[in-house]
């Protein structure tokens, strides 16, 4: 693997994604952020919906501390041990965000489809205890599959160029690598279905009371689904396509230099819409989290009255 790192310098062609990576990493801490903040403010009766979307949020602060690191080290002014640090730690960390934050989406459909269609028999999936213990038990899961990536030992190489992170695992490190690819893939389809049988429900549902007096919450609901559902695809659909055959390459089933070379390339535009998530959730937060709603509109309503008190006492000041 090192003489073919050194023939084929797939890792060399990384610009301009650290760019377009910094940009989505300045969007999402500040939406994060102002995410975090307001439902800090709501912390009495939390519905279920409302405690996936935390969990989601605590995911995308992982992939924000992991950012930092992978821009720095696209760009080539990373030290020798942020590489390898990058390779052990950050790299891991982008991946249980994506999962966490798929799996979390299923959740949330869900919690939309039973609201939508007062499925009662099953109510007791719509209590907020219910929706803590599946989040732990959902963190614990993935934990599981991730972290021997970062707990495994690796190899010592020189210092050098072009190095890819499956040069630095040893045998027992690729083969979990693999496994986690395939278990990864299969959380992937598993969720995909879940979310595409729950949207299809809420719809059928919408659709019978499309003649309702209620059309502007149907068709409000109706575009709710729509943002999760768009942005699933967008985000996670992509990569999982492209995501098993770099794979291959990465362990040089595939060895012809100039597709190896496009199927990363691939990888990291596939990657990089994987990582908007950050972006787009606190827009879903928006949309799907009553008190979050309410929160933003009271805090940029009373900072419109404020300035518009300041402008009319300038104005009476100057008269």
């Amino acid at each position: 693997m090192t003489n073919s790192s050194l023939s084929c310098p797939v890792y060399n062609v990384l610009k301009p994604f650290p760019y377009f990576f910094y940009l989505v990493f300045l969007v999402g801490i500040i939406g994060s952020c102002f995410a975090a903040w307001t439902f800090k403010q709501n912390t009495i009766n939390q519905k279920c919906i409302s405690i996936y979307l935390i969990n989601l949020l605590t995911a995308d602060f992982l992939l924000t501390l992991a950012l930092p690191v992978k821009i720095t080290v696209d760009l080539g002014v990373a030290p020798w041990k942020l590489r390898i640090f990058h390779c052990q730690v950050t790299a891991c960390l982008i991946y249980i965000n994506m999962y966490l934050s798929i799996i979390f989406l299923a959740f949330v459909s869900i919690d939309r489809c039973l609201q939508l269609t007062h499925s009662y028999k099953i109510y007791r999936i719509q209590e907020p205890g219910f929706a803590k213990m599946i989040s732990t038990v959902v963190w614990l899961m993935i934990l599981l599959i991730m972290v021997p990536n970062i707990m495994l030992p690796i190899k010592h190489i020189d210092e050098k160029p072009n190095v890819g992170c499956m040069e630095f695992k040893q045998e027992l490190g690729r083969n979990w690598h693999l496994l986690t690819n395939f278990l990864s893939l299969a959380i992937f389809l598993n969720f995909s279905v879940i979310i595409l049988i729950s949207n299809c429900l809420v719809i059928r549902q919408l659709y019978k009371n499309k003649d309702n007096e209620n059309y502007p919450n149907v068709k409000r609901a109706l575009i709710n689904i729509l943002l999760v559902t768009g942005a699933y695809v967008i985000c996670f659909v992509p990569y999982h396509i492209v995501r098993i055959p770099y794979t291959l390459s990465q362990t040089e089933v595939i060895t012809d230099c100039p597709t190896r070379i496009s199927l990363f390339k691939a990888k990291e535009a596939t990657l990089l819409l994987a990582v908007s998530n950050l972006c787009f959730d606190p827009i879903l937060y928006y949309h799907l989290s009553q008190s979050f709603r309410l929160k933003f509109t009271e805090t940029f309503t009373s900072n419109t009255e404020m300035k518009t008190k300041e402008e009319k006492s300038s104005c009476e000041d100057k008269e």
